[in-house]
């Protein structure tokens, strides 16, 4: 990880102006109380870095209670410092005036965010304003569709089945209410944690004011100060959990169609990927391997020989994951055990007066699990038993926003009844106005939990397409019913971009678009983007073309295999990737901001200069697809400065001098600070790798199942701060926390006489890895690559390649 001094830019954030008088407050331990005409301000340090702010009208305290924030994170608390107006902390400094308008600035007096008015109510519904400035950027709220950057457009959360989604259009699938402020450098993160449907506004209504807000529900947000926006990330992963560790197969290539049926057609497209040495993990079923629809259920003359078909992919080095929707049939009184013991134990949504309520879905009239209670959560997760005495590996919670076929709301009643039976929480009935949000994470939660009791040294893989914020915890997750146009495998890469600065690290939209049928060449693209993303599945509707990687002849076949074999080369690399994520929350797909926030001398993030395209790839993988993918014309690239080398061939390009800045005569007086021009060929996806960086990768494998043959690469891209990492451990069970892993440093120095000193740190943990030597590959030599190839005893040594 690169540390860089932060430049005079972040001073730019302005100084303290001058306030109205101070609101009188009540010093707390962690912070302080305030209230004025009948309203009541509290604003509490979690950390140094991160406030708590609540606001209620006087005798109306909402419940402290959360779905999204971690019980050890909410309580926590240090000490303050009381001040005029305020407090202050280790790293920030808090003022109300008396009309309750808070100012956050940093120990200098820079202001970091200041409400622009008093807050307003009209009944229960409220607003907060906040004011924005010309040069404020904001990123995050998930998988809404559009730019990268969410300045100037407005945002409205509530979960909706929305197929065929445009770039305009919104809602969509999920409702994240988190997001990033990044001006001149520095970063505030803010997460509004109320499960309403909930509203923000980035400058849309007013330029000089962003606000955020809700009909009903708590004023209850929180504040994470970076100045580092990687710190901001890192924080909200404290506060709402991490990614857990995946399994490892979950990062290989995943084949999907809505549907493969019957059996024999799911072994046909088994057999071809091995055949055609295309390497693959996961293969899925849709809904029509089931009984009419019927979750929890096989359809016995499609699937005959279901466990034996489990079992023999298996044998193929195959991964099976399977639909579960929560919808459940309303089939009382007819065997269907789903509906039986739901029913039984209580446990379905109900209507006002108290009967179930039932709503059309696949399966017809159905009814839905109270996933507010912790009961129903648990007898959830009884329901696949079966499953996981199959060896089913995992397991797709879809339509959970929740989709019912009731138009124009596609949804459930704004009155259906949730009783809320939850550790943390008062025990009451809420309507679906309040649970709505959160029924999706629910869902998944259930299904992970259920998982775990059921095989509790497994790690499971749930893909949801609904949830909320801190919702990462339970589920990978995809951006819904994309479609097979340009412009969708466009939207790609700001979706998943600010999905991972919301919390959902394993993330991944259904390659070649879901609606419809991808030309050629969109396939093509779509495989190689797809190989640089967390989540690689190739995903189809019904009534569309094939999608698999050989539908098109032998020549893209011929392409999409090349790139689906250099994620599998790269699969130590992603897997270091994806452990980072598990501790500190930092995304595999990461915007370029986040790694390099002051490339700009500006401040402005250097993503914006290209067009939100490309993106880091863990730490030191830049990939830049085209920002117009469909035309031929060169198209520039930007790199942030400093040395950076073409991942295919090795080339150095030297950035050291460059400046990026918007304004174009500025940026041009530098001639090495001209973007790279790149003319797209359909064989080719540029990738460069920043200097310094050395990636670990693997022999060529067929599936995460295979043991590699031959031995660990170490690819050296030499330069200042040369330093990498490598994590392995056996990929599916917890064994790791037990100290069952294997961590290894290296490092790098360029001598005066060309050599390149490799240093191999010592093993960390107990787990003995597939390898018995190491192969060091030093880049940017004039003959090209320098390799030298030593034993691996797990100590400490050094490599001299010449």
């Amino acid at each position: 990880m690169r540390t860089r001094v932060l430049p005079l830019a972040v001073l730019l954030l302005g100084c303290l102006p001058a306030l109205p008088q101070s609101a009188q407050g009540k010093p707390l331990l962690n912070g302080a109380e305030f209230s004025a005409g009948g309203t009541v301000l509290r604003i509490m340090a979690l950390r140094e870095d991160v406030l708590r702010v609540r606001m209620w009208r006087e005798g109306h305290e909402p419940e402290d209670a959360s779905w999204a924030v971690l019980p050890t994170a909410r309580t926590a608390q240090v000490a303050v410092t009381p001040a005029a107006g305020g407090f202050e902390t280790g790293a920030l400094r808090v003022t109300v005036d008396a009309q309750l308008r808070l100012t956050v600035a940093d120990k200098a007096g820079h202001v970091l965010q200041q409400d622009s008015e008093p807050v307003t109510w009209t009944g229960n519904r409220f607003r907060i304003r906040k004011k924005k400035s010309p040069d404020e950027h904001f990123f995050g709220l998930g998988d809404k569709p559009g730019p990268l950057d969410r300045a100037g457009q407005a945002f409205v959360m509530w979960n909706t089945d929305s197929f065929g989604w445009q770039e305009s259009t919104d809602p969509i699938y999920k409702s994240i209410p988190f997001f990033i402020s990044f001006q001149s450098g520095a970063a505030m993160g803010v997460l509004f944690d109320n499960t309403w449907r909930s509203f923000f506004d980035f400058g849309r209504e007013l330029p000089d004011a962003y606000s955020f807000g809700a009909p009903d529900g708590p004023i209850d947000y929180y504040l994470l100060y970076g100045p580092e926006p990687k710190r901001v990330v890192e924080s909200y992963a404290w506060l709402t959990g991490p990614t857990p560790l995946p399994p490892l197969w979950s990062l290989g290539f995943q084949q999907s169609r809505y549907s493969y049926e019957p059996e024999s057609r799911l072994m046909e497209v088994a057999n071809k990927l091995r055949a055609d040495h295309i390497p693959a993990d996961a293969l899925y079923l849709d809904i029509d391997f089931q009984e009419k629809n019927r979750p929890f259920t096989v359809d016995q003359i499609k699937f005959p020989k279901f466990s034996q078909m489990v079992s023999d992919l298996a044998r193929q080095q195959f991964h099976l994951v399977v639909i579960t929707d929560l919808h459940i049939a309303h089939l009382p009184n007819a065997g269907y055990a789903p509906y039986d013991s739901g029913a039984a134990g209580d446990h379905f949504v109900k209507n006002p007066d108290g009967t179930t309520y039932v709503g059309p879905v696949w399966p017809g009239p159905s009814v839905f699990p109270d996933f507010t209670q912790e009961s129903t959560r648990a007898w959830w997760g009884t329901l696949y038993k079966d499953f996981a005495t199959q060896k089913v590996a995992g397991f797709w919670n879809d339509m959970n926003e929740p989709a019912v076929f009731t138009y124009p709301t596609k949804t459930m009643p704004d009155d259906v009844q949730h009783r809320i039976d939850e550790p943390g929480f008062a025990r009451r009935t809420a309507t679906h106005l309040e649970i709505h949000n959160v029924f999706g994470m629910e869902n998944s939660r259930a299904t992970y939990e259920g998982l775990l009791k059921l095989m509790p040294d497994q790690r499971p893989f749930v893909l949801t397409r609904a949830s909320y914020a801190g919702g990462q915890r339970y589920a990978a997750t995809w951006t819904g019913d994309n479609s097979s146009t340009w412009n969708h495998m466009r939207q790609t890469v700001p979706q998943l971009l600010n999905l991972g600065l919301s919390g959902f690290s394993m993330s991944g939209a259904d390659v070649g678009g879901f609606a419809g049928s991808p030309s050629p060449d969109l396939l093509t693209r779509w495989l190689q983007l797809a190989a640089f993303q967390p989540i690689d599945r190739d995903h189809a509707a019904k009534g569309t073309r094939d999608h698999e990687p050989w539908v098109d002849g032998p020549q893209h076949e011929a392409i999409r295999r090349r790139f689906i074999e250099e994620r599998y080369k790269l699969m130590p690399y992603l897997y270091t990737a994806a452990e980072e994520t598990s501790r500190t929350g930092v995304p595999i797909m990461r915007p370029l901001f986040l790694e390099f926030p002051h490339a700009t001398v500006d401040g402005h993030p250097l993503d914006l200069d290209a067009g939100g395209g490309e993106y880091m790839f863990g730490p030191d993988l830049l990939i830049a697809p085209s920002p117009s993918p469909e035309e031929v014309a060169p198209y520039e690239v930007h790199l942030p400065p400093g040395v950076w080398y073409d991942y295919w061939t090795g080339a150095k390009l030297d950035r050291r001098t460059a400046v990026a800045a918007r304004d174009l005569e500025i940026r041009d007086t530098a001639a090495q600070a001209k973007p790279v021009m790149v003319t797209p060929k359909l064989e080719e996806l540029p990738v460069y790798v920043h200097e310094g960086a050395i990636l670990p990768l693997a022999p060529l494998m067929q599936s995460t199942s295979e043991t590699p043959k031959g031995a660990l690469t170490l690819r050296v891209y030499p330069g200042d701060h040369c330093a990498g990492s490598l994590y392995q451990d056996d990929g599916s069970t917890f064994a790791y926390t037990r100290g069952a892993y294997l961590r290894m440093s290296f490092t790098c120095e360029q001598r005066s006489d060309g050599t390149v000193k490799v240093h191999l740190g010592k093993r960390e943990g107990s787990f003995q890895p597939w390898w018995k030597q190491i192969r060091v590959e030093v880049m940017g030599g004039p003959q090209g690559p320098r390799m030298q190839t030593v034993n691996d005893n797990g100590q400490e040594t050094d490599v001299d390649v010449r």
